[in-house]
């Protein structure tokens, strides 16, 4: 896929109404409906406050979680304009439909330098599944299109890919910066390249490990999914997360990073507890030699020695997925101390969204980091080599 796209600075937007594709879908509070946290709203201003200063009106539009049988209240815009409003500083116009009377009446009445907000865009059933009339509709009513919502690209819904059909199609800043360090770090690293792979299951990791051997230098295993690894090598993992299913993908794997000559680094300690819970009773032993009854919560102190040591002498470093059940604190020490390597390292740092960006933030490292990146689900697809057709429509720079 070719990263290097056309943005917001290469075309003239001035006197234009341009459809801007937001990723607005923000966590609410399930009883009141208010906004949790408006950090998905902040990460669109530069965009936003560009295109204003530039003299474009802007159609923002967004998805918002997911409405089972087309508009429902709960999922209404609406808390977002407001807050969106809040922190521009001037009224954001909403409309209360997507591509219906109100949005069109509202569209085609928009003036240079404001803002208008379409109702959420699942409301119409013809989003997900990429409906070229719905597509058309929402790209009627601007002259450009700019995608800046990278949680969603890889889906190719009506707003994220189809409306790119009917009009000229650019990134806002926030996908450009994923283009530039996702993309950069895939496609021309700073070396090594070590990439650390954590969470829960190997199945979830396929492809990324597999695109992942093509191109990095050092791959180091944490999280759940080290210890269908550990079985694989002939370990007992005693009651540790287990895919069974899997037991010969991670064999190949192994034996395929010692062809390509690339460093496969193991949890060699194991932090285990005497059942899934915070006050679990905790020992460290040797990986492959978890008793019966105990289960592997996180890397022991000698893994995270051999772990923060592959890290020290990094050029790039991608991390995603947590190196233990983080949640909990008395198994979050090696997610903690990754973190804190990492924000010791001149590397170049991507944390690649979903669980290892909130424990980068949650432990204060945020910061420190060159870029976390905004998309769990579209960042690993990106690290496994897939074409994410929200990116693919834009115009090649």
């Amino acid at each position: 896929m070719n990263y290097n796209k056309k943005t917001v600075k290469d075309i003239d937007v001035s006197g234009k109404k341009v459809l801007l594709r937001c990723d607005f879908n923000v966590p609410q509070d399930k009883e009141t409906g208010a906004i949790t946290s408006d950090k998905r709203i902040v990460a669109a201003l530069p965009t936003i406050q560009y295109l204003l200063e530039q003299g474009a009106a802007v159609i923002a539009c967004s998805h918002l979680g997911k409405p089972k049988n087309g508009p429902d209240p709960k999922l209404s815009l609406a808390p977002v304009a407001k807050r969106l409003g809040e922190l521009l500083g001037k009224p954001v116009i909403m409309a209360t439909d997507v591509v219906g009377e109100d949005a069109k009446a509202k569209a085609a009445a928009l003036k240079p330098g404001e803002i208008l907000l379409l109702e959420n865009t699942r409301f119409e059933k013809g989003e997900t599944k990429n409906d070229p009339a719905l597509a058309k509709a929402m790209a009627s009513m601007a002259e450009v299109y700019v995608s800046d919502a990278f949680g969603a690209v890889h889906r190719a819904h009506a707003s994220t890919a189809g409306a790119a059909d009917y009009l000229p199609a650019v990134s806002g800043f926030l996908i450009q910066k994923e283009l530039d360090f996702l993309g950069g770090a895939i496609a021309s690293p700073k070396r090594p390249l070590v990439a650390i792979l954590g969470g829960a299951k190997v199945s979830s990791k396929i492809g990324v490990i597999n695109n992942l051997l093509e191109i990095a230098d050092t791959i180091i295993i944490g999280g759940g999914m080290s210890y269908t690894f550990s079985a694989a090598q002939g370990g007992k993992v005693g009651d540790s997360l287990l895919e069974a299913d899997w037991l010969d993908y991670s064999k190949e794997m192994i034996a395929k990073a010692e062809t390509k000559g690339v460093k496969f680094l193991l949890p060699v300690d194991t932090v285990c507890g005497d059942s899934f819970a915070p006050d679990a009773k905790s020992q460290v032993v040797k990986a492959g030699e978890i008793p019966d009854g105990w289960q592997g919560l996180d890397i022991g102190p000698e893994t995270v020695k051999l772990y923060c040591g592959a890290v020290a002498g990094a050029g790039t470093v991608i991390w995603n997925g947590p190196m233990g059940v983080f949640e909990f604190p008395a198994f979050a020490k090696g997610t903690e101390a990754m973190a804190e390597a990492l924000s010791k390292t001149s590397a170049i740092t991507v944390i690649g969204g979903g669980d290892s960006a909130a424990a980068v933030e949650q432990l204060g490292y945020a910061d420190k980091m060159s870029h976390i990146s905004t998309g769990g689900g579209a960042s690993l697809e990106f690290l496994e080599g897939k074409e994410l057709p929200g990116v693919a429509c834009l115009l090649d720079a």
